[in-house]
């Protein structure tokens, strides 16, 4: 079959010959509907290598956001059919350890019994850019609810359950009143947008530096558009009646971003980091808000998936998307890092 790998570090994906899976005991193999093109693989390409602090490496295929139909089920496997419509839970752990059991895999804490230590389909070992994918554990597919298609579902599994775990853990500050900034609407942005708006009742206000992407958000439903720079600070407190933004999902993560993170958000805010853009953001008593909570988040967990899945099938949360064939999925990451794509990519083998 044909797949799209990374064969070293720093270097282009190719389209390539491979064998086709076969399921051992407990495993599955999908026929791939669609894989989304993820920004985050573009630091594979370029920014990895073997001095960096991952416990994997190429070759593999690329594509950590796929969904499909179960194309054949190994030994011991139940409660799938072959022929489903299935999504892949993206991060792959021991299925455990604590955080396993809660569904959180991201956060596996006994990396060395994981399928690949903190990686998983298209994170050391092969995703979905190919016409078939295994997957190491049948606990790792989903159902698709009725409604929602293979291709819809890809992005839904990172573009979706990474916004929509930064919001969820942040529900209680999203009351009535309350005022949420999303810095960057790209893939992930835009469906943040969306997800704030389908499960809260919180103003949204979108930032960005380009027209097309304040255009999105504002399709998407957000509330206000500000243009990035030196006055989206100001312009922020100004529309919170001083108090500053109760949450900021930052999707970029570089410095400038940060800063703008800190200067925007009201005490006792959350300003949650989403983007690995690689900035950083210095802290000290002064420097942001009096009891304003700063975290990281990384993808989101299992059960979280099935309620973004939920959302998907209703058209309450819809990425937008354009779609390609594997052929073209090199090109597909060299428009991505020229900036060239709007929301999210998706490869249909």
């Amino acid at each position: 079959m044909r797949a799209m790998r990374l064969l070293k570090w720093k270097s282009d994906p190719e389209i390539v010959e491979v064998d086709t899976p076969r399921p051992g005991p407990g495993q599955v193999v999908i026929k791939v509907g669609g894989a989304g093109a993820c920004h985050s693989d573009l630091h594979l390409l370029h920014d990895f290598d073997e001095s960096s602090p991952l416990a994997w490496g190429p070759p593999f295929t690329l594509g950590h956001e796929n969904a499909g139909w179960v194309h054949e089920l190994g030994e011991g496997v139940s409660g799938l059919e072959v022929g489903q419509a299935v999504a892949v839970y993206g991060p792959w752990g021991c299925g455990t350890c604590d955080r396993c059991q809660l569904g959180m895999e991201t956060y596996c804490e006994n990396i060395a019994g994981a399928p690949v230590p903190g990686g998983g389909g298209g994170l050391g070992l092969d995703g979905g850019m190919a016409e078939f994918m295994l997957v190491p554990q049948a606990r790792q597919l989903l159902p698709l609810p009725e409604g929602l298609d293979p291709v819809r579902a890809a992005p839904l599994t990172d573009a979706g359950l990474t916004p929509y775990h930064a919001v969820r853990r942040s529900w209680a500050k999203l009351a009535p009143g309350s005022t949420a900034v999303v810095i960057g609407v790209g893939g992930l942005g835009h469906v943040g947008v969306q997800i704030l708006k389908a499960t809260t009742a919180t103003r949204v206000i979108a930032v960005d530096n380009r027209d097309e992407a304040l255009q999105l958000a504002e399709e998407c439903g957000a509330d206000q558009m500000v243009r990035s720079g030196p006055e989206a600070a100001k312009q922020i407190r100004q529309a919170t009646g001083g108090h500053g933004a109760d949450v900021v999902l930052d999707f970029v993560g570089v410095d400038a971003t940060l800063a703008l993170g800190a200067a925007a958000t009201r005490s006792m805010g959350d300003l949650t980091i989403v983007g690995i853009g690689g900035g950083t953001l210095p802290l000290s008593f002064f420097s942001v808000p009096y009891e304003v909570s700063i975290q990281t988040t990384y993808w989101g967990s299992r059960p979280e998936l099935a309620e973004v899945l939920n959302l998907g099938a209703r058209g309450l949360v819809r990425p937008k998307i354009s779609t390609f064939p594997l052929a073209e999925g090199p090109a597909v990451y060299e428009r991505m890092h020229k900036g060239g794509l709007q929301g999210r990519a998706v490869i249909v083998p």
